[in-house]
């Protein structure tokens, strides 16, 4: 059997935490342990991303790997888990709520409530990054280690992009740069629009909530999030403010809190 790189912590209800387009389980380390002192936390490398391999069954994308990771967490007996995703990951985590796998939804800035435009900027910010991440490589590196680099090069994605440690951004630009199934899951990005005609299907059910970082430039919080509220009427929407598109180094107590609150 194919070795899925993940972590598992603590013991209770299980939480799992689904990473974004060209990044890892590491992503969700500043809240992983606050989520660990009452749920067991399965953080998951995607396969083509991290530390799993690419898959040839696999159909990288949203519905893809919604479709691999129900499979998965049936094998390693995780079930009815509170699914928390973030950009791509909240799609799957949307995804794994309408199949009835999760017992619940927290997606940080999911993909899907984007027009023809808003896809292909954020496809188009996101190839950019990698491929400053591969060609830069030791560049990076070193100007990661200086709080005004950081500012320069991580301002896309956080919101408080000098408070993120450099170990942990050094570690989030190799998986970019390395990650063999980036292209594939960007290109699905085309297949995968929600709209408010679409059947909710168990997400109707569970507790669901939307949370989206007001300085989120990569799916742009202005026009998306009020997208998301209307395509899922149903779901609790909250703005983070002074959070970018990943929220976890930026406001870490918040981020657990919301997932916390959808598992009771």
């Amino acid at each position: 059997m194919t070795q899925i790189s993940h972590l598992r912590r603590g013991s209770g209800s299980p939480i799992v935490l689904v990473h974004g387009l060209g990044s890892r389980r590491q992503v969700f380390a500043p809240i992983v342990e606050l989520l660990a002192e009452q749920h067991e936390v399965v953080a998951i490398d995607l396969p083509g991303f991290g530390d799993s391999p690419a898959l040839d069954a696999v159909r990288p994308g949203p519905r893809g790997y919604a479709a691999w990771l129900t499979q998965w967490l049936a094998d390693n007996d995780i079930r009815r888990p509170h699914v928390a995703g973030s950009s791509m990951g909240g799609g799957i985590a949307l995804e794994l709520g309408r199949a009835g796998v999760a017992s619940g939804v927290t997606a940080f800035s999911p993909v899907g409530f984007y027009g023809p435009v808003g896809r292909r900027w954020t496809q188009g910010l996101l190839t950019s990054m990698r491929a400053a991440a591969r060609v830069a490589g030791p560049t990076l590196d070193r100007l990661v280690g200086h709080p005004a680099g950081r500012a320069v090069l991580l301002s896309s994605m956080f919101g408080h992009p000098v408070r993120v440690d450099p170990d942990a951004a050094r570690t989030d630009l190799a998986g970019l740069a390395g990650a063999t199934s980036f292209a594939a899951a960007r290109d699905d990005f085309g297949n995968y629009v929600l709209d408010p005609g679409d059947d909710p299907g168990s997400l109707a059910e569970i507790p669901v909530t939307i949370a989206w970082g007001t300085r989120d430039i990569v799916l742009v919080h202005r026009t998306q999030s009020a997208r998301a509220r209307v395509v899922l009427p149903f779901a609790r929407h909250v703005d983070l403010p002074g959070c970018g598109h990943l929220p976890f180094s930026d406001d870490p107590a918040t981020c657990a809190r919301l997932v916390l609150e959808g598992t009771s």
